[in-house]
């Protein structure tokens, strides 16, 4: 058998770095009190836009879809359905940041971003909710209450990444 030799770089180091960050945010929103369930106010989502913005897409790809995995593992709801509800939001959420993020910047700031995918990630999840967990129409009178707290969180997670990106940050 041959020996496999993994060769570490820069690039991985700051991935791991920005995941355990966003993992850290994630861990501690678990625990924060909600007013309505299922409303976080997805504070992991400021280092995901600011890895975007500062570094690339594929690097924010990785830090994302790292942090839903070993969060997942952590508070025990890997493979649960509420794994596939914080998937499917961080997917929704890469994607249209993705589409959204190589146009002219003078049409979209990182607030306006932020605001993007807050809605996308709820987008994802009321779709996860609507086709698989609670297949029923009545599941879209709480959009409303779901969407107004993604323009909340959207708004104020945009403002502190614009703040973090301020600070030049390597």
């Amino acid at each position: 058998m041959t020996r496999s030799i993994i060769k570490i770089n820069t690039k991985d180091h700051k991935i791991a770095k920005l995941a355990a960050i966003a993992i850290a945010l994630s861990i501690i929103e678990f625990f924060l009190p909600s007013p309505i369930p299922g409303v976080k106010p997805g504070i992991a989502n400021i280092i995901i836009l600011f890895t975007i913005i500062k570094f690339n897409f594929s690097t924010a790809v990785w830090v994302s879809i790292i942090r839903v995995f070993v969060v997942s593992i952590i508070i025990g709801t890997f493979l649960g359905p509420t794994f596939f509800l914080s998937l499917s939001g961080s997917l929704f959420s890469l994607m249209f940041l993705f589409l959204f993020k190589n146009i002219n910047g003078k049409y979209f700031s990182v607030i306006s971003l932020s605001l993007i995918a807050a809605f996308a990630h709820t987008t994802g999840q009321f779709l996860i909710v609507r086709f698989w967990i609670i297949p029923h129409d009545g599941i879209f009178y709480l959009l409303p209450i779901f969407m107004i707290s993604a323009l909340t969180f959207g708004l104020v997670n945009g403002i502190i990444t614009r703040s973090l990106l301020s600070l030049n940050i390597k």
